[in-house]
This record gives C-alpha cells, sequence and structure tokens, in this order.
C-alpha cells in the first residue's frame, strides 16, 4: 500500500475512533474542509453543521462514549497523486453494546469519499454520508 493510501485510510479510521471515544469535536474537524451530504438531497452542509447534527442526535452514555465501535472495512482506494486528489469507497458496520442491549450490530452502510492534498498532508473534501443500507436497534444510540 503506498503512503498516500496509508495516510487517506488512517483518517477514515481516525474519524471512527473519535467517534467511538466520544470526541464529537475532533471527529468533524476532520472534515473542516470538506462538503458533506447528509442525506439524498443535493443539499451539502459544513463540519460545523455535521457537529450540531451529532451533539443533538448521538446519545453519549456516563463513560462519555456512545458505547459503540465503527468498523470501516473494504476501502477501495483510487489516487491520483499528480493532481492530489483520491476518492474511497468504503463500508462500515456500527456495533453497539450497553447495559440493556447486548453486543449487536445496529448500523451499515457506505462511505463515498473524496479527499485532496494540500502542502503534502490529505484531507477529507467530500464525504456523502446518505448511503445508510441496513438499521438495527437505534434506540441506545440516537437521542430521538
Amino acid at each position: 500500500m503506498s503512503t498516500s493510501a496509508v495516510q487517506i485510510c488512517n483518517l477514515l479510521y481516525r474519524y471512527a475512533e473519535h467517534l467511538d471515544s466520544g470526541q464529537l469535536v475532533e471527529a468533524a474537524e476532520l472534515f473542516r474542509h470538506a462538503r458533506i451530504k447528509v442525506s439524498s438531497q443535493d443539499k451539502c452542509i459544513d463540519h460545523t453543521a455535521l457537529l450540531g447534527i451529532w451533539q443533538q442526535r448521538i446519545k453519549l452514555y456516563p463513560c462519555g462514549t456512545p458505547r459503540t465501535r465503527h468498523v470501516i472495512s473494504n476501502p477501495i482506494v483510487d489516487i491520483d497523486e499528480a493532481s492530489g486528489t483520491a476518492t474511497v469507497r468504503a463500508c462500515y458496520t456500527v456495533l453497539q453494546a450497553t447495559d440493556t442491549l447486548t453486543l449487536q450490530p445496529i448500523a451499515a452502510g457506505r462511505y463515498l469519499d473524496e479527499f485532496e492534498r494540500v502542502d503534502g498532508v490529505w484531507r477529507f473534501s467530500f464525504r456523502d454520508y446518505s448511503h445508510l443500507d441496513m438499521m438495527g436497534d437505534l434506540r441506545g444510540h440516537l437521542l430521538m
């Protein structure tokens, strides 16, 4: 795997790590330079609006986390080194366990991401969140 591919995949994994540890601000910060599509409609939001959605919807437990594990798998990374751009298609599965919910998958879908390299550093430039393919019991994860 190329250095660029490793750096890009690490951004995907860092996002999951931040969310699962309850660090919503840090997770949103990864999208500071990105457009984010949250529904099948074409309108995109910025990282501040994304943070607001997470803060309104994600249930955090007394331990400070959502008691989840985001597993990102099957990343298909296409990099154009000359232009400093890349796309990634990846699957995600969200697992959760709480005091009242045994460990189980609660959501699965796909991330469609775009990246750009600025001053030698890769960053998100676009994320499409609109591909939630399967939902399980989200009562312990979402506040609504």
